[in-house]
């Protein structure tokens, strides 16, 4: 075989018993998830903006980021729950380039995955210490999920992940919310699909275990918009796409419809810039037609200290080294807005 074992990582049990979250913490966790269920189940009005930088690849900034997150929260917690993106993996299409801070904690420095995990489980959990907001991840790989189950409020499944079975099934061992994006090719059936098969029990093999799940009733869809089969992004966060999606979820049978549009991605082809104006528009739609208003509940914003993107080892503290962001001006403007629509 052409595999090389390197070394055997350590549980996720003994990396919690190394790195515990404290109880106060875990408290506020437990009443952020409390929030967040309530409004994806309808019992509160209230609007979810998913936040944060496009790959998570330095704690001091990305605490810097949360911090800054936290003292507009105070602000606007009578209409919003902010949730601070902390993505410690990041999907490459090519295999090729910087894969998250699980893979390697020092962008510039050779893979080191028990570095990975300790240095992913210890920055989550400065960020909640120092601000009190819980965060999003992005769940590349089911078997690591442990590592961070205590601490996460909200999980995204990928575009490349939402029709893998073992995805699937894992989300139906969640007890906090998690959006299921639609697939590269646009194809909401497989999106919905996915949701179906994870808001229900499931018996398969995880970690080396027989497991049996409960599901997931606060599993529901994002829109992130798709590209075609020349390579052209369709966006679809349109008025139009809302309705088709509420007529789909009309037509099955599931708990808590909702969904989160992805301002980036294929819907702003990648133009950073765009996520204002596609915020806005989501908005603008919610006003026009209380179905897509009551189905909508909330937005995805990739946002950091500094606008735009930089190469691996380009020194622009909280710039991103993966796709482009909003800066910070502009992104503490958009989330007033948000607060303004609401």
């Amino acid at each position: 075989m052409s595999f090389e074992f390197i070394r055997k990582l350590p549980t996720p049990a003994e990396i919690k018993e190394q790195f515990p979250l404290p109880g106060e913490l875990a408290k506020i966790k437990e009443k952020r998830d409390a929030e967040i269920r309530d409004v994806l189940t309808g019992r509160s009005d209230k609007f979810l903006v998913i936040i944060g930088p496009c790959s998570a690849d330095n704690e001091t900034a990305v605490c810097d980021y949360v911090s800054r997150l936290a003292g507009i929260s105070e602000k606007v917690s009578d209409r919003l729950i902010l949730i601070p993106r902390i993505y410690t993996n990041k999907p490459r299409t090519t295999g090729e380039g910087y894969k998250g801070m699980v893979h390697q904690p020092d962008p510039e420095g050779k893979p080191d995955f028990l570095a990975g995990l300790i240095a992913m489980r210890k920055m989550h959990i400065r960020a909640i210490a120092e601000t009190g907001l819980t965060a999003a991840d992005e769940m590349l790989y089911p078997e690591n999920w442990r590592y961070l189950s205590d601490i996460l409020s909200y999980v995204a499944i990928g575009a490349r992940s939402v029709e893998d079975q073992q995805h699937r099934l894992t989300v139906s061992g969640f007890d906090v919310a998690a959006g299921m994006k639609n697939p590269t090719s646009g194809d909401l059936s497989v999106m919905l699909n996915s949701v179906y098969a994870a808001q229900h029990p499931h018996s398969f093999i995880y970690r080396g275990w027989e497991v049996n799940t409960t599901g997931n009733d606060l599993t529901h869809t994002v829109l992130r918009g798709a590209t075609n089969k020349h390579g052209n992004n369709i966006p679809n966060y349109h008025y139009e796409d809302l309705n088709l999606l509420l007529t789909m979820y009309d037509n099955m049978d599931l708990k808590n419809p909702a969904c989160i549009i992805d301002a980036n991605h294929s819907n702003s082809g990648k133009r950073h810039e765009q996520q204002v104006r596609i915020v806005k528009e989501v908005m603008h739609s919610r006003k026009l037609n209380a179905d897509i208003h009551k189905l909508v509940k909330g937005v995805m914003i990739e946002s950091y200290i500094e606008e735009g993107c930089q190469k691996v080892g380009g020194g622009v503290y909280g710039k991103s080294i993966t796709d482009p962001c909003l800066g910070w001006e502009a992104s503490e403007k958009l989330i007033y807005d948000i607060a303004e629509y609401e």
